[in-house]
């Protein structure tokens, strides 16, 4: 949390791996630990907590863990819907692995999905986690400047 104040961070993303599953337990420690997590950044406002689950999880689960802990959904939206289309927080790894380099109609197909209106509520975030991430996030700010 220091250093995401440090960085005057608005927004932090934790990603479980695939190995922690849906079980019971591991419900328990997601609960536990974020219940405990300090929300305020130290400038009076709040940080926004993303969660980008791997693996196998049900989308009613993470719903309802996003919804008890106020949690924004991280997804791909290549790959899953948000469950949180309010809050979005998009992490595109690339399909079929991070060397992908995005095609223009697919970031157009990108922007329409910001466009749409369950995507107004908050400032969507998009994460370019790919071999060509700085050329891709660029290439998408033009389309979406247009």
């Amino acid at each position: 949390m220091a250093c995401a104040n440090a960085l005057r961070a608005k927004t932090i993303l934790f990603q479980s791996p695939a190995s922690f599953k849906p079980t019971k337990e591991n419900i328990a420690n997601l609960e536990e630990f974020f219940s405990r997590l300090e929300r305020d950044n130290g400038s009076g406002g709040q940080f926004h907590f993303c969660w980008e689950p791997r693996g196998d999880w049900d989308s009613k689960v993470v719903k309802s863990l996003c919804e008890r802990l106020n949690l924004w959904h991280a997804v791909d939206p290549f790959v899953n819907e948000s469950v949180t289309p309010g809050s979005l927080y998009f992490r595109l790894h690339g399909r079929g692995g991070w060397r992908y380099v995005y095609e223009e109609d697919e970031l157009r197909e990108l922007a329409a999905i910001l466009a749409e209106p369950s995507a107004e509520d908050k400032q969507p975030y998009v994460f370019f986690n790919n071999v060509r991430m700085t050329e891709d996030a660029l290439r998408f700010r033009k389309i979406i400047g247009e």
